[in-house]
């Protein structure tokens, strides 16, 4: 089913030296009345204005939104179902004097959705702590003998977050034995809604939320809006002098992004203003996090998160305690905050080791093994792998194979793995179909857990293959690389690389613009860093420098040759000069 062309052992053997190396797809172009009206309306150029309207922005007043993201622009938090209650018993605790528990979940989402909650909450009442679980000892979401010990301690309320959804039978468990439970989850929903106080979740059929793809924090944050507000009408802050909520929004960004949510919508406004919040590096915690990733004084975009901070914060919770992630996001002082940095900054070296082993283990068995040339996905287990690495295992194989893929840790007979998919497969919806083979499963479209009997693996690869054959046409599986619009090399300026800045930040669902430029010259490649091409691309009327990162394998087949190329600009700053970069993404010889 599979292109001969894309195959798994050509990937992981030499990974012959052909380009171009994906398929391109040239994105439609709208309405030229429309791209004329952007234009004109906001000073841009057609470029840009085609650029806009690929992410699916359809009127004037969408493109406002779009361009510059605002907190007024948030849809009250209310039209979540549930809201209204969720919000009136956590003021009755508050009232009453009742400890209160915030339960999240241990990656970057669930961390900063615990630290927002705990730290707002903290200025209402003394009597608000938080837990989180450990990832191999309890692994996901509600436990019993954690509801148990809850009710040792006189816990009167538990407000779950980043999870609970699917706790059925722990929040029935818990109400059995005195203990309301708020959850404010984003995952998908089951047939049944547990009998918590309050569900809050906008993948509720029944929530008329308009947005749909908040990540946990997201749905926090938005709890705290409500939570504020209704403490205002009733005067809880007799001098007015309440919490500044958009003080919060650099924690919110580093969970939206961490969750690879959508940056659109409201995401898109966290991310926005959260990462000249994360720049400005007022919060000690995030700070001693920059300098501990060797980005401090530099502007944070959604890259310089995604590889340098996120990971820090996320590798706590895969391989030691996510509560030491906690306490640097709320530690008050640079002095308390840099050995926590420091110590993540560790977990994440041995995280970075461990994946990398993992990955060369697999890739040495796919391209020892033929026959896994024609599978439709990968699904790989092993005693050997812990279980806080293998998502991101899984991760780098979809990358680089374009195929839904399942890494599982096992233990005593039992296997924790993670999935990730590509952008034509839901893979939630996958595991729906293999569910009697499965202990449990969670997720949403793009990334899922599972446990299974280590038995039922082969007959669960075999069956999520065959979902796949019948779901996904072949092509959607081979590596794509999608462009915006296709332009010349003179078009490529200052001006307009500072009018792209306008549409980050960048993401899943507002991905980092692509450009095509046809019949130009590759001159004077080199190899440097680890493994980077370096080239000057030449027309008769302009040039530019231009870096493929990680493509020093092509060396030979550039230089002097015609190339198309697709690439994105952007500004290179080095040694305090900067001049305009194109990052390639792939580029075809010419005849």
């Amino acid at each position: 089913m599979i292109k001969k062309e894309n195959n798994i052992k050509d990937e992981c053997m030499a990974r012959e030296e052909r380009l171009p190396v994906t398929q391109w797809k040239l994105k439609d172009t709208g309405p030229q009345n429309m791209e004329e009206s952007l234009a004109k309306e906001f000073a841009i150029s057609r470029i840009i204005s085609q650029l806009i309207m690929n992410r699916k922005v359809s009127s004037l007043e969408e493109a406002h939104r779009y361009l510059y993201p605002s907190l007024n622009d948030l849809h009250s938090p209310f039209l979540m179902q549930d809201m209204k209650k969720g919000v009136s018993r956590l003021i009755k605790a508050i009232h009453a004097g009742e400890d209160v528990v915030i339960y999240g979940d241990y990656d970057a989402d669930g961390i900063t959705s615990v630290v927002i909650l705990y730290k707002f909450i903290k200025e209402l009442t003394s009597k608000v702590s938080y837990y989180i679980p450990d990832r191999v000892q309890e692994g996901y979401g509600l436990k019993t003998p954690v509801i148990d010990e809850f009710k040792s301690k006189n816990v009167k309320l538990i407000i779950t977050v980043d999870c609970g959804i699917s706790d059925i039978e722990q929040i029935a468990y818990a109400k059995s034995i005195g203990i309301d439970t708020i959850v404010l989850d984003h995952h998908e929903i089951s047939d049944q809604l547990p009998d918590a106080v309050a569900c809050i979740n906008p993948a509720r059929s029944d929530c008329s939320f308009p947005f749909k793809h908040l990540a946990g924090v997201g749905i926090a944050f938005n709890f705290l809006i409500a939570l504020r507000g209704t403490l205002r009408k009733e005067g809880f802050w007799k001098d007015d002098r309440y919490p500044n909520l958009k003080e919060y929004l650099d924690v919110v960004a580093l969970g939206t992004i961490g969750d690879i949510a959508p940056l659109v919508g409201e995401n898109r406004i966290f991310a926005k203003i959260g990462l000249e919040l994360i720049t400005e590096g007022k919060r000690p915690g995030i700070k001693a996090l920059k300098e501990v990733s060797g980005i401090d004084g530099q502007l944070i975009d959604s890259f310089k998160a995604s590889f340098c901070l996120i990971p820090r914060i996320n590798a706590a919770g895969r391989i030691a305690s996510p509560l030491d992630a906690v306490h640097l996001l709320l530690a008050e002082n640079l002095e308390e905050a840099r050995p926590l940095a420091e110590k993540l900054d560790l977990h994440n070296r041995r995280r970075q080791a461990m994946e990398r082993d993992i990955l060369n283990e697999i890739l040495g068995k796919l391209g020892a093994n033929p026959d896994l040339e024609n599978m439709n996905s990968l699904v790989f287990s092993s005693d050997k792998w812990h279980p806080g690495v293998v998502g991101i295992v899984a991760s780098r194989l979809v990358d680089l194979f374009s195929r839904p893929t399942f890494v599982i840790s096992l233990k005593d007979g039992v296997g924790k793995g993670s999935g990730r998919s590509v952008s034509d497969f839901n893979i939630h919806k996958g595991l729906q179909q293999c569910a009697s083979l499965l202990l449990s499963y969670g997720g949403h479209y793009r990334a899922a857990g599972i446990s299974i009997k280590e038995d039922d693996i082969d007959e669960f690869a075999c069956t999520l293959d065959e979902i796949i054959r019948n779901s996904v046409q072949s092509t959607e599986l081979v590596s794509q690389t999608f462009i915006d619009a296709e332009c010349q090399l003179q078009d490529i300026n200052l001006d307009l690389v500072q009018q792209i800045s306008m549409l980050a930040p960048f993401g899943c669902d507002n991905p980092e613009p692509i450009l095509c430029v046809r019949n130009i010259r590759a001159s004077s490649p080199s190899v440097v860093g680890n493994n980077h091409l370096k080239m000057h691309l030449v027309s008769n009327e302009a040039s530019c420098n231009a870096i493929w990162f990680g493509m020093g394998k092509y060396l030979g087949a550039l230089n002097g040759a015609n190339l198309d190329v697709v690439f994105s600009p952007q500004m290179n700053y080095w040694n305090g000069s900067s001049d305009i970069q194109l990052k390639l993404k792939d580029a075809a010889v010419l005849s």
